[in-house]
């Protein structure tokens, strides 16, 4: 099992990572990022994706789908933006969100590899 920066290291690694953060979607808060820079602030972009993952899981309740979300994909015109619910124990209400960039990212395994990732945090 890993912790918050051991899984935020790894998720930096993944190719055409532009930036990663784990994030509280109760609060808004990250937990944790890495990368980014000052032309991409994470902190902000952690926020901003917890109203994305709040208005999915109420769209989910209103339409009374007894599922759960895996992850989400936002496709701009140069960048991937990947989140991914964490479902481990004492994870309820995180994710891990991961930027890439279009040009240099493997879409599929950068989704296999945040799954990976996910699954062995621990908090």
């Amino acid at each position: 099992m890993a912790n918050t920066e051991t899984s935020l290291k790894e998720a930096a690694q993944i190719e055409g990572t532009i930036g990663a953060a784990l994030v509280d979607y109760t609060s808004g808060m990250a937990l944790g990022v890495i990368g980014g820079g000052k032309d991409f602030d994470l902190t902000v972009a952690a926020a901003g994706n917890t109203d994305v993952v709040r208005a999915k899981v109420r769209t989910m309740e209103m339409l009374g789908l007894q599922d759960e979300i895996e992850d989400i994909l936002i496709t701009l015109g140069g960048q991937y933006h990947l989140i991914r619910l964490l479902k481990s124990r004492g994870a309820n209400g995180l994710f891990l969100y991961l930027a890439l960039d279009k040009s240099r990212a493997n879409l599929a395994m950068a989704r296999h590899q945040l799954k990976r990732i996910g699954d062995e945090l621990e908090i």
